[in-house]
């Protein structure tokens, strides 16, 4: 895993498809507990309003209501010349900066979702839906305003979908392996996806779904990238489309497929994708891993129940504040990302005031993200409860810790901590501004004063650096070690 990427700790996802003209999703129940019911076919409700076109293959969907109430009988493809009609107030240049304040490393386009309409003049045509592609370089453009703001550029395509190719209806896990298209797919995907390497030179491969052709092809196709882009990241959706995979989708071995789906998402709580043969990190969907994990990963979640534009998302359904921060706290502390979507509406490139509202949060957290968070590592302890009722996530630069602080109460943080460590004569601590915070030795651990917040602050910050000093506690051991 390169530098980079592992220092980032946030990166933001741009979902922007023709189906963020309608807009629309059920926005209940949530992915994690869909997954998890004993509906038959799930997927007929996801909250993910990109699916637009494959919920209205379902008669009964909500989706299906909502389209013969707006929309009468038009047919999806007629969304594209709405979406390409709101590129006239598109400025990517607005959208980097915003995105840059958050201080994220990476943003990642959605260049390709399953609708199979692609963002860029792609010179590999589409058999069944002619000049299903923006002729406007929205890949391109957005790239140079990213770069131009200072951070890493990647690209998601959608290699185990293409509804262009395949329309068969994916109501659950089962189904949708049926809907994987074949090899004239195959082929269409490897060439859109070479092309994108060779014109963009992504920084982030991130693929979904699966890939539709076998290992020893999709090999030749990550060399072709690692030689462009030898510091690039791929994801871990990669799975190659053999004979067993295609087995799995057959009518009668799809409920066994879909009970193991069920019985994943209620451990998960979301939905973390199977292990391909290859990858280099992990990214469990809407919900997070709760330890330190043995490979690089990145939470990827929505502002709201999904990833594209969902106009009936109300303020309830939307990310809180405190829960927004203090889960970028809690991912970076277990040594994860977080790939935090951003879902622009269709008919004018603008992104929603909630999402705006989110963004601004995160803006005003970039402190913390910037100073004390990139670049880290987990310790030795990742969560800790005070005795003074304060939850603190640890992660380590070197020989700085930073504790991270909130109030596990409604009540407002202390005038000090305890945290599980000893001092040496080389330990100090400080707040975020690098001014000096005090401390003494207790019984349990070093008892270190909070700095002066502002009210309502989420998270509180602060340093501990010291070349020798010792984490208390179970199984702890030296910083250095």
């Amino acid at each position: 895993m390169p530098t980079w990427w592992a220092a980032a700790k946030l990166g933001i996802f741009v979902h922007w498809v023709p189906a963020s003209v309608p807009g629309f999703a059920p926005t209940e129940p949530g992915i994690g507990e869909l997954l998890a019911s004993p509906d038959p076919h799930p997927l007929s409700r996801i909250p993910y309003s990109e699916w637009y076109e494959n919920s209205l293959r379902f008669a009964d969907s909500p989706v299906s209501q909502f389209h013969r109430e707006h929309y009468r009988a038009q047919p999806y493809a007629a969304f594209a010349a709405d979406f390409v009609a709101g590129l006239d107030f598109w400025d990517p240049a607005d959208w980097a900066r915003r995105f840059a304040a958050t201080g994220a490393r990476y943003v990642v386009l959605v260049a390709k979702h399953h609708d199979g309409w692609c963002l860029w003049p792609t010179d590999v045509p589409n058999p069944h839906r002619p000049d299903w592609h923006s002729t406007r370089d929205i890949v391109g453009e957005l790239a140079v305003a990213v770069r131009d703001e200072g951070m890493r550029f990647g690209i998601y395509y959608s290699g185990g979908y293409d509804w262009t190719f395949n329309a068969t209806p994916i109501g659950s896990i089962g189904s949708g392996i049926a809907a994987i298209p074949g090899d004239d797919y195959a082929v269409y995907a490897d060439r859109h996806v070479r092309e994108l390497v060779d014109r963009y030179r992504p920084s982030v491969l991130w693929n979904d779904i699966a890939w539709p052709a076998p290992q020893k092809s999709l090999e030749s196709l990550l060399v072709h990238y690692f030689d462009k882009v030898p510091d690039g990241v791929v994801n871990d959706r990669w799975m190659p489309t053999n004979a067993a995979v295609r087995l799995a989708g057959h009518r009668r071995l799809r409920p066994l497929v879909d009970a193991a789906m069920r019985r994943s998402a209620r451990r998960s709580g979301g939905l973390v994708p199977p292990t391909p043969p290859f990858f280099q990190h992990r990214t469990p969907e809407f919900t997070t891993f709760d330890s330190v994990q043995s490979t690089p990963w990145e939470c990827v979640r929505g502002m709201d129940q999904g990833f594209g534009y969902n106009r009936i998302s109300t303020e309830a359904d939307h990310v809180g504040h405190d829960e927004l921060l203090r889960s970028l706290v809690d991912i970076a502390a277990m040594g994860g990302n977080l790939l935090l979507n951003v879902g622009p509406r269709g008919e004018d490139a603008s992104i929603p005031d909630p999402q705006l509202e989110r963004l601004g949060w995160m803006a005003d957290f970039a402190p913390v993200t910037t100073v004390a968070l990139r670049g880290t590592s987990p310790w030795v302890h990742q969560r800790f409860t005070t005795p003074e009722s304060v939850e603190v996530r640890f992660a380590a630069a070197g020989e700085r810790v930073w504790a991270f602080c909130w109030s596990a109460t409604s009540e407002a943080l202390p005038s000090s901590i305890t945290l599980p460590m000893r001092a040496t004569p080389t330990t100090a601590s400080s707040a975020l501004d690098g001014s000096p915070l005090t401390f003494i030795e207790v019984p349990h651990g070093l008892r270190v004063s909070m700095p002066e917040v502002a009210g309502g602050e989420s998270v509180v910050a602060i340093a501990v650096d010291h070349e020798t000093a010792l984490a208390v506690g179970e199984g702890a051991h030296s910083v250095e070690g």
